[in-house]
């Protein structure tokens, strides 16, 4: 187990040297020079676990992927055990994927370079793909849990619900990110929320009814 352990910190802090350099730098900074010199390893050492660099902006794309789907699905936990909304819960899952601060604009950054760089990389544009298909699912799992609860009319779909907000939120996201909003921390996040807000707002047009046996939505 302890070597097992020792793995897979060392691919962490890898992929942490990685997104590093991309955030810094840009795409082209990272070398598996300077990324084991990021990381304070040697290069064989880097080279044990990754052969290329390919291969390192994958696992870091991975990595990434992983911390901000884990943020989302924490937002779904709280709001589902505090009863909240369907509609609320996806505004809060929304804004994690729209760099409003330093970490998300790093996170950020690497998706940007991931897929510029997966244009050419078959293997690479296979895993940007399923990355936006999973998103896309989540989105329209949302909007149809939405239908069985009341807060979405019953002739919607789903799946073309679900790429319109996707589209929305990456459209946000690339606004943001190239001309970060006035005040991200107050008046762009306000700005932000409100647009996510409205979007949600043209889908789950109804009032939820899953709590009504409960009694009204818990506080936070």
């Amino acid at each position: 187990m302890p070597r097992t352990a020792d793995h897979d910190e060392r691919r962490r802090q890898i992929a942490a040297a990685v997104c590093e350099l991309i955030s810094e730098n840009g795409l082209d900074a990272v070398t598996v020079a300077r990324t084991a010199r990021t990381a304070g390893m040697s290069v064989g050492l880097v080279q044990h676990y990754f052969r290329s660099k390919d291969e390192m902006l994958l696992h870091a794309f991975t990595t990434v992927s992983a911390r901000i789907r884990g943020r989302a699905e924490e937002r779904i936990r709280t709001g589902t055990r505090h009863r909240r909304p369907i509609a609320g819960i996806m505004a809060e899952v929304l804004t994690e994927f729209i760099p409003l601060d330093d970490t998300r604009r790093a996170e950020y950054r690497v998706a940007r370079a991931f897929a510029g760089r997966a244009l050419d990389a078959p293997a690479l544009a296979a895993v940007d793909v399923e990355t936006a298909r999973r998103i896309r699912e989540d989105l329209a799992r949302a909007v149809h849990n939405g239908k069985e609860c009341g807060e979405v009319e019953p002739d919607v779909d789903p799946a073309a619900a679900a790429v319109r907000l996707a589209a929305v939120t990456e459209g946000l996201a690339l606004q943001v990110y190239r001309e970060p909003l006035p005040d991200a921390a107050a008046l762009g996040s306000s700005l932000v929320s409100s647009i996510v807000a409205a979007e949600l707002a043209a889908v789950f047009t109804g009032e939820c009814r899953q709590y009504e046996r409960k009694g009204a939505p818990a506080k936070d």
